[in-house]
């Protein structure tokens, strides 16, 4: 073979065609494969190692970060929730006086002093200075404060921010602890049969259940099993005394609250003052017979309903 034909055979080679010969018969060569790329093949990231730390781990610093905020959010809100709706600075517990003088008239129950009663938006925790609160801050939305005058069970969550609206309108609160006789099966039934026959309000002549009725409901922080509230006044009981809750709100319901419902047409028959009742100690103000006033039937309550 001639200079010039494996010249020309090279030059073929490297185009992929066939090779051309000038001599007779030559058979011609296949022309070579191209070369192919490996399939599924990556190219290879390269270490940059002028990388700084935070430009290598941005991501997985980022993901932990999110983490964190998710878990301090969760950590904050069972917080949140966890907290009290309230709290008290002091148990009401007022210091026993002497009798009245001959010729008075008995004050029934105590004088609180005043919390103020400003309106607070759902879900603001209050701080008493006194507990049971006769008087202080309060919700002012409907169903959360005032509340339906009714009945309430030992397990209505109500917390004072729900009841002492009623008492701005010169509703008397029945306070009740969850370990007192009032708190049981026959407790509750006297409660309801106590409330059904509770005359009209003393000055506006409102029938119970609507408005300015009383209000019924368990409370805990205070000193004595249950207590007889209307505004900056408390008349401590150890018993459903029916009779000194009558007259405590006879003599004092709706005439000291700030929100009237109505305008008294006479004076009150008996003016507020700090003495309090006869007795010597606030405890005794009620009777000293474990048994309620009202005597409970046999039947038993499943669950409060509005009288």
């Amino acid at each position: 073979m001639s200079k010039e034909s494996r010249r020309r055979q090279r030059a073929a080679s490297q185009s992929g065609t066939a090779p051309t010969s000038s001599t007779p018969g030559a058979t011609p060569r296949p022309a070579a494969p191209e070369p192919r790329e490996r399939a599924g093949r990556r190219e290879r990231v390269r270490y940059q190692p002028n990388q700084s730390f935070l430009q290598r781990y941005r991501a997985l610093l980022i993901g932990v970060g999110v983490l964190l905020g998710v878990a301090l959010v969760g950590v904050f809100v069972f917080a949140s929730a966890a907290q009290p709706a309230y709290a008290c600075s002091a148990l009401f517990d007022p210091a026993p006086t002497a009798s009245p003088a001959v010729g008075a008239s008995p004050q029934p129950g105590y004088v609180q002093p005043d919390m103020g009663n400003q309106h607070v938006v759902i879900g603001t925790k209050v701080t008493y200075a006194n507990c049971p609160p006769a008087s202080g801050k309060h919700f002012n939305q409907s169903g959360a404060g005032p509340i339906t005058p009714r009945v309430y069970g030992p397990n209505d969550t109500l917390i004072p921010q729900n009841w002492v609206h009623n008492l701005e309108h010169g509703a008397l609160v029945l306070l009740y602890k969850g370990d007192s006789e009032a708190a049981t099966t026959a407790g509750q039934t006297a409660l309801r049969a106590f409330y059904q026959s509770y005359p009209n309000s003393p000055i506006c002549g409102i029938p119970p259940g609507t408005s300015v009725g009383p209000v019924f409901v368990r409370f805990d922080d205070m000193k004595w099993p249950m207590a007889a509230l209307v505004w900056n006044r408390v008349l401590p009981l150890q018993t459903l005394d029916t009779a000194a809750i009558l007259e405590f709100d006879k003599t004092f319901g709706e005439r000291a609250n700030p929100e009237k419902i109505c305008t008294p047409s006479a004076s009150p028959s008996v003016a507020p003052s700090g003495s309090p009742a006869a007795s010597g100690s606030p405890a005794a103000s009620a009777p000293a017979s474990a048994a309620p006033s009202v005597a409970p039937s046999a039947s038993p309550v499943a669950s409060p309903s509005a009288s």
